[in-house]
């Protein structure tokens, strides 16, 4: 009897963690609500973009977009031309115009805050899971759990705001210097070359390779806080793992520069890569980026040269 006893008091206290995961999909929903809310602003941007500008001008791939405007079918050279004719400087849904006044500053940091909900808080949720896991396993109560992983989230989506705040100053500083169009692209090859380049080797350094170990393995900091669980544990967590998820993706993000800023195709594809990155242990795909940046910044630099060789 006590035999069954104990043997039914492991079974309940095997499953208790996964019956207080019950409300883990509340969080997911918040998730999904927030990265969802980033991309229909970023899309609205570029839909509102869509019929007045030639968005082959917005970086590699958005050029499919010119068969819903004025430049199907137009050669390059019609492009260039009514682009110069008819491409508004502020007339679209939250396009900064060319003066870098203080509403277009704001215009920037809403399109880089947008772009964290919809690129990098997608890549949060393995972790959000994992601590959601353990203080399941600490805790009897949902609510407990729930409220932590939601304010460990604000704490992560506050560290990549705080990026977002560096990369308006730096779109700026590049706006004034020149070096950024119109249609917030890279207006020189210099400066695509030297974001790959940059965002290439970074890949290979051991800042790099300590942050991504922290994000497929976490260490959780506050998780046994001798204050007992409350939301100031949960944000303090949150700012903590969002720091290291900064120091392992900010190379890959900063390559927003390289592309251009409302290339939504790239959106898309350097938001899956780094949730990929961050989600699957993998000794060959940091290293496989890296190689491919550098060998793209390297082709870009073999046709400048020869470009300069020609003349």
């Amino acid at each position: 009897m006590t035999s069954l006893t104990r043997t039914s008091s492991n079974q309940a206290g095997s499953t208790k963690p996964e019956q207080n995961m019950r409300g883990w999909p509340l969080v997911l929903v918040l998730v999904s609500i927030l990265a969802a809310a980033g991309w229909a602003y970023l899309i609205a941007m570029v839909a509102d973009m869509v019929p007045v500008m030639d968005m082959s001008e917005a970086g590699p791939g958005m050029v499919i977009l010119n068969s819903f405007n004025q430049y199907a079918g137009l050669p390059a050279e019609a492009r260039a031309a009514l682009a110069v004719l008819c491409l508004p400087t502020s007339a679209t849904f939250g396009m900064p115009g060319a003066d870098m006044t203080t509403v277009d500053l704001v215009k920037i940091f809403l399109m880089w805050a947008m772009m964290a909900l919809a690129m990098m808080l997608p890549t949060a949720v393995p972790m959000l899971r994992a601590y959601y896991t353990e203080l399941s396993a600490q805790s009897g109560s949902t609510a407990t759990p729930v409220l932590l992983v939601v304010t460990a989230m604000f704490g992560y989506l506050a560290v990549w705001l705080g990026y977002a705040v560096a990369a308006t100053a730096a779109q700026w500083a590049l706006s004034r210097a020149g070096a950024m169009t119109n249609m917030i692209a890279p207006a020189s090859m210099a400066l695509t070359t030297s974001v790959l380049f940059a965002a290439g080797l970074y890949q290979f350094t051991p800042s790099k390779k300590a942050c991504l170990r922290r994000c497929w393995y976490p260490r959780w900091v506050f998780a046994s806080d001798d204050a007992g669980p409350g939301a100031m544990s949960g944000l303090r967590e949150g700012l903590v793992q969002g720091w290291v998820c900064l120091g392992c993706c900010w190379a890959v993000m900063t390559v927003m520069f390289a592309v251009g800023l409302m290339n939504i195709v790239w959106i898309a594809l350097l938001g899956a890569l780094m949730a990929i990155e961050k989600t699957f242990p993998s000794r060959i795909l940091p290293p496989a980026i890296g190689a491919v940046l550098l060998v793209w910044a390297g082709l870009l630099v073999s046709l400048i040269l020869l470009g300069n060789a020609a003349t």
